[in-house]
């Protein structure tokens, strides 16, 4: 794993990755403790239930989400954030189209490797 991204970066010249299934993902900075990503997802795109051993914190930039963590679900809107602990069942369905930014405490090790 790199140890750290550049300390500014340019939203116009970050690289956007396609993930697949209607979600791209653009890495806005990251060291050995803290990482944070923004999320594009289009319309009817779902972040499939899955859980990992990060404290994450998110937050709507845009859209609707319908956004479950360890089975409560609550629909969020932009302005809207949720934490979710290590291990927590999580993911979210954005029936509208929108953007999150994802924090990540460690940073996602799996998100850097090539």
């Amino acid at each position: 794993m790199q140890k750290q991204s550049a300390l500014f970066l340019s939203g116009n010249e970050t690289e956007i990755e396609d993930i697949g299934g209607g979600l791209k993902r653009q890495m806005l900075g990251y060291n050995e403790e803290l990482m944070m990503v923004k999320v594009f997802f289009d319309k009817g795109a779902e972040g499939y239930v899955h859980a990992h051993r990060h404290s994450q914190v998110t937050y709507v930039i845009e859209g609707e989400f319908h956004f479950s963590i360890n089975g409560e679900v609550k629909v969020m809107k932009p302005g809207d954030s949720c934490l979710i602990p290590p291990h927590a069942d999580h993911g979210a369905v954005c029936p509208t189209g929108g953007i999150l930014i994802d924090t990540f405490s460690p940073p996602r090790e799996d998100f850097l490797e090539e």
